[in-house]
């Protein structure tokens, strides 16, 4: 059969032609589950395995996370086909995570025929209803001749502005009936305004206070990324002098090595960062949302600066902060705007207050966990400190959720645009493992390497079976510390050390990798770490590598939960 040309009419099922739409959307990788309502577009899709390529998950939410983890590393859109029922319900929780995370992502579910709807039939689930609260936007399509038409605009809803998810609920006779098939792309709807106009007055009043600035700080986010904007961004920065810090979702927007790059925002961030964002004069917000984790306390959060906050989502702008100029757009213009109208900065007294409290971060906290004392169980940071060094930094690490999620993007020195994949708004354990997998579809020329928790690693384990099969490489580290290591160091420190079912007891996750003819190598002591790092890191295809970790090691520094930023906590 043809490729899809736009435009060119012939007479297909609704199955055929959302293939050929997806052709003409340049899709090359889907990740999907088949089932009953489904079936038309997969026998259709069967014709097709030369120009695109499905990828077996074993459960609806690993095609969701690895669909994230493709778009997020490759800025293309992820593709998810899934059935009915529970098919679709799977889905939720990668859907809602893709929209707090503004990850593009198209999800294609069958349904049942249109005359069975609301009928409680076998495996029919209100599709709309379910997805709406957490999508960008959803359409049921029940006759041929919509598909076309709500392809297009899907994929122009999911890709544009600020990116996020959307659902095609399909319905079986939909799917089965015919159409004289014509595809043209979107690239505009009426009363969707994918990027607000950028005012020149706005761009004046930021220029005025950065001018002005005596103690400036940047905050940067993932804005930057989904811009595409990381050369503006850093003419922004080098122009200015400002020291800048990221968001767990900003991190490798700016490399880890550059001199105003200070580091870490929020609940685990760096000492500095957050100590400074209460002692600036002017804030500087580049497409961050002001996320709990990052403000801490907001009655009590930079009351003192005037805040810039450069977004391109008008509901972001005084949602949780108040901002004294907003600056409206897409910050890939608006930045290089602002760059003209400043002047060269230097604020290198103003930088060396955030050197000195990252010393005593150093002394307090980052000497301990890079360089345990030999008595000591190995502890996270050492691990990733050694593979970052190993890799240059020039690895895609994607993280779960948890105590190993801070620890490696605090010490993993990310050195290439892209290279950060984790679960930032919604904090879904279970994210890591199907996420590399799309990683590495998404950049297969890149290593990835998955770094999981004993905990969460479980939620997601079947996803062992879409590695083995589609034979993709990514390399997993289990950090084991035998425990759900961050909500244990919360119960130590805020409840008195009240384990309540916390502590895990595991399989032997060398005999599961077995099972899957993934080669596997266990590290109990720290004499053995290094080698089984190079076996790992240099292995062909797939490896699984556990360390364990120690049980009650705990990540700092810490910012209380209900604090202040200011009241971070060193020990």
């Amino acid at each position: 059969m043809e490729v899809a040309v736009e435009n060119k009419t012939k007479t297909l099922t609704g199955a055929e032609a959302l293939i050929q739409c997806l052709l003409a959307e340049q899709v090359d990788t889907i990740f999907g589950y088949p089932g009953g309502a489904i079936m038309p577009i997969y026998d259709a899709l069967y014709s097709y395995r030369e120009q695109i390529n499905h990828i077996l998950v074993r459960h609806e939410q690993g095609a969701t996370h690895s669909a994230q983890g493709y778009a997020r590393v490759s800025g293309k859109v992820g593709v998810v086909f899934a059935t009915s029922g529970p098919g679709a319900t799977n889905l939720i929780t990668g859907i809602a995570d893709a929209q707090i995370d503004s990850t593009p992502m198209v999800c294609i579910t069958g349904q049942v025929a249109s005359q069975l709807l609301g009928t409680d039939a076998f495996q029919e689930t209100d599709v709309m209803g379910v997805s709406m609260p957490v999508t960008k936007w959803n359409v049921q399509i029940t006759s041929a001749e919509e598909i076309p038409a709500a392809v297009a605009k899907a994929f122009y809803i999911a890709r544009s502005g600020r990116p996020g998810p959307v659902v095609i609920d399909i319905t079986k006779d939909a799917q089965f009936g015919r159409l004289d098939y014509s595809y043209e792309r979107c690239h505009q709807i009426r009363s969707y305004v994918a990027s607000p106009a950028v005012e020149k007055a706005s761009i004046w009043k930021a220029a005025d206070l950065i001018n002005k600035a005596k103690k400036p700080m940047v905050l940067f986010g993932q804005g930057v990324i989904l811009a595409d904007a990381q050369q503006e961004f850093k003419d922004f920065v080098e122009k200015s002098g400002i020291p800048s810090a990221w968001t767990i979702m900003g991190l490798s927007a700016l490399k880890d090595d550059h001199p105003l790059n200070v580091g870490m925002l929020g609940m685990h961030g760096n000492y500095g960062p957050n100590k400074m964002t209460n002692e600036c004069d002017v804030l500087i917000a580049v497409g961050m949302r002001f996320d709990d984790r990052v403000t801490g306390d907001l009655s009590r959060y930079a009351k003192q600066a005037k805040v810039i906050h450069l977004e391109l989502d008008p509901a972001e702008i005084n949602k949780n902060v108040n901002a004294d100029v907003a600056v409206l757009g897409d910050c890939k213009y608006t930045l290089p705007l602002i760059t003209n109208a400043i002047n060269q900065g230097n604020y290198s007294s103003w930088l060396e207050q955030f050197n000195e409290l990252y010393q005593e971060e150093y002394k307090a906290v980052i000497k301990e966990e890079l360089n345990p004392a030999t008595d000591k169980p190995i502890s996270m940071g050492e691990v990733i400190k050694l593979i970052s060094d190993k890799t240059k930094g020039e690895s895609v690490i994607v993280t779960d959720v948890g105590q190993h999620q801070m620890v490696a993007q605090r010490y993993y020195q990310f050195s290439k645009w892209r290279s950060n994949i984790t679960s930032g708004g919604l904090g879904t354990m279970g994210f890591a493992l199907p996420a590399a997998i799309g990683a590495k579809f998404g950049a297969p020329d890149r290593q990835v390497i998955a770094v999981i928790g004993d905990g969460g690693f479980q939620m997601t384990i079947q996803e062992l079976g879409t590695i083995y099969q589609s034979g993709v490489d990514v390399k997993i580290l289990i950090l084991n510390n035998e425990f759900l290591g961050m909500v244990r160091q919360w119960q130590e420190m805020f409840f008195d050390r009240r384990y309540s079912f916390t502590e895990m007891i595991n399989p032997d996750f060398q005999t599961i990798a077995k099972g899957y003819h993934i080669p596997s190598q266990k590290v109990k002591e720290r004499t053995d770490l290094n080698a089984a790092l190079d076996t790992f890191l240099n292995s062909e295809g797939s490896f699984l590598l556990e360390v364990m970790v120690g049980k009650e090691n705990n990540v700092f520094p810490m910012v209380p939960s209900g604090a202040s930023v200011s009241e971070i906590r060193l020990r």
